[in-house]
């Protein structure tokens, strides 16, 4: 009976098989005709169409803030991926679903996550919280009594949990993640330099010379992008230091969040927090100098894990391992 772990992310979708690890990791895009609503791509695929189509086609992302936005989209994705990942004899077998969703999550929003991964073939479904989730994949003892601390930064949320007796005892979700720096920057390339450029230009920004706090060595960079006066296609130099200043809004929204979950913990567990630091998961984690920033802010230490990525879906994945163990932390 094939188990399966979901993190249904507004960026990526990760899945992982009980007894086979991480088994798929992809775009959380689907590319449609605009006439007919047929399907043309779906995933990696589908991403590189991003910002690419001709006219007649549309990339759309069925995940908004962390939750379905788009149902039937949503479930031709899972339905797609589910096929996959399972052997097709398997398919006719229905697997049992732990998928995380953000903490924040409404009863609508949840009925939604549920009914869509039903729709795409699980007999049932269970949901966990993605700061928990994230909590188990890096191995904080979320069953004892001790209180740890989570910031997951994802694409379209952060959500922070304080967790001690498998259960989120303060926590602060916002929506807030990776996309809202891609954002900033698009906003700032268009206002600075009248340069209209795409998702994916400014993600590469990001990733190869953005940071939340001085890193110590400064970079710089060309992109490409249509001139908004000539509209001729033009290339301009981007510098690390001013890309910081652009992403500030989002970048202190999560350095925010972070304090107003410390400020409703209990004295005890703060304590702990103390001794053990704050962890950081999520792909927004990766941003150079994040970790740097929230340590100066919060006076505490501050690890990122080795793979921040799948720390949701491995955490998912763990609960499937040792129903037993961590049945408290699920909901259906």
């Amino acid at each position: 009976m094939p188990d399966i772990a979901v993190d249904l992310g507004t960026a990526n979708t990760l899945i992982q098989v009980k007894g086979q690890g991480i088994v798929l990791n992809e775009p959380s895009v689907v590319a449609v005709e605009r006439r007919t609503g047929k399907v043309r791509a779906i995933g990696l695929e589908a991403k590189r169409m991003l910002g690419r189509t001709p006219e007649g086609i549309q990339a759309v992302r069925p995940m908004r803030d962390g939750v379905i936005a788009d149902v039937d989209m949503a479930e031709l994705m899972l339905r797609h991926y589910l096929a996959m990942v399972l052997p097709k004899r398997l398919f006719r077998i229905k697997p049992r679903v732990v998928i995380g969703v953000p903490s924040g999550i409404t009863e609508m929003e949840r009925r939604a996550v549920r009914a869509g991964v039903m729709a795409a073939g699980a007999k049932e479904v269970w949901l966990i919280s993605e700061p928990m989730a994230a909590a188990i994949g890096v191995g904080l003892p979320v069953v004892s009594p001790r209180g740890s601390m989570v910031v997951n930064i994802g694409g379209g949320t952060t959500e922070i949990g304080v967790i001690a007796l498998s259960g989120i005892v303060a926590d602060a979700s916002i929506r807030v993640g990776g996309w809202e720096f891609d954002e900033a920057i698009m906003a700032f390339v268009r206002k600075s330099y009248n340069l209209l450029i795409g998702e994916a230009t400014a993600e590469g920004v990001k990733i190869q010379i953005g940071s939340a706090h001085p890193t110590g060595q400064e970079r710089e960079m060309d992109v490409n992008g249509r001139d908004l006066v000539s509209g001729i296609p033009k290339t301009v130099r981007l510098y690390s230091e001013e890309i910081r200043e652009a992403i500030q809004e989002p970048v202190h929204a999560i350095v925010s969040a972070v304090r107003r979950a410390l400020e409703i913990t209990p004295p005890e567990l703060s304590a702990d927090i103390v001794d053990e630091g704050i962890v950081m998961t999520g792909g927004g984690a990766l941003l150079k100098g994040l970790d740097q920033l929230l340590a100066e802010e919060t006076g505490l230490p501050i690890h990122v894990d080795a793979e921040p990525l799948s720390c949701v879906v491995r955490g998912a994945g763990m609960v499937l391992d040792d129903w037993e163990k961590y049945a408290g932390v699920l909901a259906r």
